[in-house]
């Protein structure tokens, strides 16, 4: 057996998670197990198993033309910093518990060291149509290369500077810029924190007006462009809850985070016309937006069709009715 690749030595800081990975040829196609021994003088080798750690280590093999193997181990502490160990083995004896094996089981270790990650402190701070978010990193942390800030995988600024303190001005109101805002230390290992702007749901109508033919199924949407997420989302008509006149069973309302859908089965006239207001609700607040349903018969759309049969009668009555009052030509000796 021999290693095509071997796993990298690795810089983590607590709470974070790290993947190791071992790959390893030779015929027959060799076996792959996983040993770690922590930095304690007196702790020796002992073999790691899928689900060890509370659950925390995950081990996949694959054993395909030759062997590869994944270890994984989230929510990492200082206890798991140490050497860890790939090795492989094919030969036929190489799990027997009273013979040696004749080839003995090849290692491949790497070290992974575990820091205590950093306090970070988020503010956000608004002032003159501007609002300015910070982070302020106390305590040990490995030497910082730069800073970048990060918002829905875009980067919006970077920097070289060696600081624990970095910030980001943006142009506006808190309402216009909600959402979670990542910065960004450069360093080894790389240190992330995050700013978060949460303001009350910003609701708006899909469309402020919508148009359904009677007998049809309506559909009234509303949407949160905020942050956070609206928990609560509910219907209003007249000022009744719509849930609560749904006697009926007409109504029917699905509600995913920031979007809500009100759906009206066989629109009438007289009762599902007017004016309907969907309300979302947070932890910072409460949103509203108006929805305005007009339902048309369904004759309407025969009313254009009948208007131009109509006059093309008229004008006819009229020709046939001239043809008929015009005196005749006088007829020739």
């Amino acid at each position: 057996a021999g290693f095509i690749k071997s796993p990298l030595s690795q810089k983590r800081l607590t709470q974070d998670s790290v993947e190791l990975y071992c790959e390893a040829i030779g015929n027959p196609i060799p076996e792959i197990q996983w040993w770690f021994e922590g930095n304690d003088p007196n702790e020796t080798y002992a073999q790691l198993w899928d689900g060890a750690r509370q659950d925390r280590v995950k081990i996949n093999a694959t054993y395909n033309l030759h062997s590869t193997s994944t270890i994984s181990i989230a929510n990492l502490t200082g206890d798991d910093s140490g050497m860890y160990e790939c090795r492989a083995s094919n030969d036929p004896d190489r799990n027997h518990l009273s013979k040696s094996p004749k080839v003995k089981w090849i290692r491949s270790q790497a070290n992974v060291f575990v820091i205590e990650r950093p306090e970070i402190t988020p503010l956000v701070t608004e002032s003159s149509g501007k609002l300015t978010l910070s982070c302020n990193m106390s305590g040990p942390h490995p030497a910082i290369k730069g800073h970048k800030w990060i918002h829905k995988d875009k980067v919006l600024e970077e920097d070289e500077n060696a600081g624990a303190f970095t910030s980001y001005t943006i142009e506006g109101k808190m309402e216009e810029h909600s959402g979670i805002y990542e910065c960004i230390f450069e360093a080894n290992p790389q240190i992330r924190g995050e700013v978060n702007i949460s303001v009350a749901p910003q609701v708006t109508a899909y469309k402020k007006s919508e148009h359904g033919n009677e007998g049809d199924t309506g559909v009234l949407t509303c949407k949160n462009p905020s942050y956070p997420a609206v928990t609560t989302w509910s219907w209003y008509k007249s000022g009744h809850g719509v849930s609560a006149v749904n006697a009926s069973g007409r109504y029917i309302i699905k509600s995913s985070g920031n979007k809500t859908e009100l759906r009206i089965l066989k629109l009438d006239i007289e009762q599902d016309t007017g004016d309907y207001f969907c309300n979302g609700t947070n932890s910072y607040g409460t949103g509203e937006a108006t929805v305005n349903l007009r339902v048309r018969s369904r004759l309407a759309a025969l009313w254009p069709f009948l208007g131009i049969v109509a006059e093309v009668l008229v004008l006819v009555t009229i020709i046939f009715i001239y043809e008929k009052r015009r005196k005749p030509d006088e007829v020739p000796d």
